[in-house]
C-alpha cells in the first residue's frame, strides 16, 4: 500500500512488549500485526503528545490524552493517505477536525466499540460528521445495524467484522492443566459483568469459582461489588500468562453480563474457546455474534440467577459435553476470530477504502 497510513492507540506502547510476545510471556498485540500488515505507523499517547505540542497540554487538560491524538493525527494530515482510528474515542473528534477543516483530507477508517451511548450519537446527530469516517468498522452487529439506522449510512460503509484472539497463544497445547487443579469454572473481566447474579447462582454448589477481576480496556469497572462473596469463590488479578493458566485449569468460562448493547466480555470469550473451553454467557443484545447455543456454549438470560445455576450444574455433571462445546468453540476460532484473520480482513477493507479514493 503505497502512501503513509497512521494507526492510532489508544493507550502507551510498552517498552520491551516486542521481547514479551517473542519470548512467550503474553500474546501478541493486535496493533503490532494490524501495524505490519497496514505498513502503518502507530501514534500513541506518548507519540501523540511531541506531535501536538503545546497545543496537545491544553487539550489533555481539556479532553484527555485521545482529544491529544485526534488532534496529533489531524496536524500530520497532509502527509497521510490514510488514517486507521482504534475508536470512536479518537474517531469522533477527528472526523470533526477533519470535516471542518478546508481541502483534501486522508481516507478514514474507524473502529467502533459503542458508538450508540447517548453523547456519542448526539456529537454525531448535531456535527454531522459522518461523512468524514470513509468506513465504520464495527465488531457487534447490533451497533451495525444501529450506525445504518440511525444516520442512513449504506451498509458498504459499515462493515461487520469478527473480534479476535491471538490463537497461537491462547491454545491448548500451549499449557498443560495443573496436576493439582480443583473442580474449577471461571468468569474472567470488568467490562459491564453482573457479578452480582453469578455469586448468587455459585452459592453452595461443589465447584470452586475463581473471578478474574481486571481488564486493560474496562470503563465501567464495578469490579465485585459485594461483601458477600461465598466461600468458594476467589477474586483476583491475573497477568495474560496466567489468565491462559486459569482457562487450562477450568472446566468452562461463564460470562454473566448486564444487558448491553455492546460486545462486552467478548475478549475473555474468544480467549476461552481458543483454549478449548465451552462458555456460559447472558444473552443480551450487543453479544450474540460469537456464542451459538448448543454447539460451542449456552445461553442463559440475563440477570437470572436460578437458571444459570441450573445450567452451571448442567455442565459441571456432563463432561463429554462440556468437551464438545469447547471442541467446537476452538474450530470457530481457527475458522474465522483469530487475529491473522482479523488482521487480513481489516488489510483489505483498507485496501479498499484507499482504492475508491483512486477511482473517483
Amino acid at each position: 500500500m503505497s502512501g503513509r497510513v497512521v494507526l492510532t492507540v489508544s493507550g502507551i506502547i510498552a517498552a520491551g512488549l516486542h521481547e514479551q510476545i517473542a519470548s512467550g510471556r503474553r500474546p501478541r498485540a493486535d496493533y503490532l500485526e494490524l501495524a505490519q500488515r497496514f505498513n502503518a505507523d502507530l501514534l500513541d499517547y506518548a507519540a501523540a503528545r511531541t506531535i501536538a505540542g503545546r497545543v496537545g497540554s491544553v487539550l489533555a487538560r481539556l479532553g484527555g490524552p485521545n482529544l491529544v491524538v485526534a488532534y496529533a493525527c489531524w496536524k500530520i494530515r497532509k502527509s497521510c493517505q490514510a488514517i486507521v482510528t482504534d475508536g470512536e474515542q479518537v474517531g469522533l473528534p477527528l472526523a470533526a477536525l477533519l470535516k471542518f477543516t478546508p481541502g483534501k483530507r486522508p481516507r478514514h477508517m474507524m473502529i467502533v466499540h459503542v458508538i450508540s451511548e447517548t453523547k456519542k450519537t448526539v456529537f454525531l446527530d448535531v456535527l454531522r460528521v459522518q461523512n468524514a469516517i470513509d468506513r465504520f468498522i464495527t465488531y457487534s452487529r447490533w451497533q451495525q445495524r444501529f450506525i445504518e439506522e440511525r444516520w442512513k449510512i449504506d451498509r458498504s460503509r459499515v462493515l461487520w467484522t469478527p473480534f479476535m484472539v491471538d490463537q497461537e497463544f491462547f491454545a491448548p497445547e500451549r499449557v498443560a492443566p495443573s496436576l493439582s487443579a480443583r473442580r474449577q469454572i471461571c468468569a474472567v473481566g470488568l467490562e459491564r459483568r453482573d457479578y452480582e447474579t453469578l455469586l448468587r447462582a455459585v452459592e453452595d454448589i461443589d465447584v470452586h469459582v475463581v473471578i478474574a477481576a481486571a481488564s486493560p480496556w474496562a470503563k465501567h469497572a464495578k469490579g465485585v461489588a459485594t461483601a458477600n462473596i461465598p466461600n468458594n469463590v476467589t477474586v483476583r488479578k491475573f497477568t495474560q500468562f496466567d489468565l491462559r493458566q486459569l482457562y487450562a485449569d477450568s472446566r468452562f468460562l461463564v460470562m454473566p453480563l448486564e444487558n448491553v448493547k455492546f460486545q462486552a466480555g467478548v475478549t475473555a470469550i474468544l480467549e476461552g474457546m481458543a483454549m478449548g473451553k465451552a462458555v456460559i454467557c447472558s444473552r443480551v443484545p450487543g453479544q450474540t455474534d460469537v456464542v451459538v447455543d448448543g454447539e460451542n456454549g449456552r445461553y442463559v438470560p440475563p440477570g437470572d440467577p436460578a437458571i444459570l445455576r441450573t445450567e452451571i450444574l448442567r455442565l459441571l455433571s456432563d463432561v463429554e459435553e462440556a468437551a464438545r462445546l469447547g471442541a467446537n468453540g476452538r474450530k470457530l476460532i481457527e475458522r474465522e476470530m483469530n487475529l491473522d484473520l482479523y488482521a487480513q480482513r481489516l488489510t483489505g477493507y483498507l485496501g479498499d477504502v484507499v482504492n475508491a479514493e483512486k477511482r473517483h
